[in-house]
């Protein structure tokens, strides 16, 4: 089987195989990507992929309603959640997005409509050979995260929207000799 490069080992494989680049609608998993997409600013997507079921678990299973609630005490109780990140402003904009994501929700009738529909629905198949030919981010990219800042988000620039893009499917940046191309 031939994979992207990055997918070498077990951790990344089963994110490349299973969720990076195939077209996600569902609300819950929208949310959560774009989460951890943010946590994963300066850091390793590996880094994050081993932290995913703790923030599953400390997060209510990503409920971004029951994380929109959140107040200072439970704010205070995952800067102390071990296996959590423990960056004050990543954490602060767990729940800042959440009621963003619920804000456009209520404009749009879904999250899965305002994102998708900066692509005509349709998902952008690139061609690139190798990951290294993957830009960090594009014109694309930087007009979501300008929206999305407008819209009170925050850890979404340019970088984490191109990231984000792929991750849910907007984008396939699978390598072309890929299997999952």
């Amino acid at each position: 089987m031939k994979r992207c490069a990055w997918a070498y080992n077990e951790i990344l494989i089963q994110y490349h195989d299973e969720i990076w680049g195939k077209p996600q609608h569902d609300e819950r998993m929208l949310y959560k990507m774009l989460i951890l997409e943010g946590l994963q600013a300066g850091l390793s997507w590996e880094i994050i992929l081993k932290k995913e079921k703790a923030y599953e678990k400390a997060l209510d299973n990503f409920d971004y309603i029951k994380i929109s609630q959140y107040d200072q005490k439970k704010y205070e109780e995952l800067l102390n959640t071990p296996l959590l990140i423990k960056n004050k402003l990543k954490m602060k904009a767990i729940i800042t997005n959440a009621q963003a994501f619920i804000q456009i929700q209520k404009e749009y009738g879904s999250f899965d409509q305002y994102i998708w529909k900066f692509t005509d629905y349709q998902q952008i198949q690139h061609h690139y050979h190798c990951s290294s030919d993957v830009p960090a981010f594009d014109d694309l990219s930087t007009k979501i995260s300008n929206d999305l800042k407008k819209k009170g988000f925050k850890f979404v620039g340019p970088t984490i929207i191109y990231s984000y893009l792929q991750a849910i499917g907007i984008y396939n940046d699978h390598e072309i000799d890929c299997n999952f191309y």
